[in-house]
């Protein structure tokens, strides 16, 4: 376990952050405070979603957004 003060840690951030990946490092604030780092890799990516099986093909897709993109385009005939 590595121990820095808050100005150590702040100068050399990247380099706290290296050592953090092998080992915990702790950072001491002047009044006393104590924060400690420790690295967590993480699973995977929050956007990285699984697919979904539809029976939709690329040609239905494509006339649907067409479709919508008429219909948003089209003035109100209500107005």
């Amino acid at each position: 376990m590595k121990v820095y003060t808050y100005s150590e840690a702040r100068q050399h951030l990247a380099d706290v952050l290296n050592i953090a990946r092998t080992e915990e490092v702790i950072i001491k604030r002047r009044g006393g405070e104590a924060f400690s780092i420790i690295f967590r890799k993480s699973k995977k990516s929050p956007l990285d979603v699984p697919g979904i099986r539809t029976k939709a093909t690329t040609k239905d897709i494509l006339a649907a957004v067409r479709e919508s993109r008429e219909r948003s385009a089209a003035p109100d005939r209500n107005e």
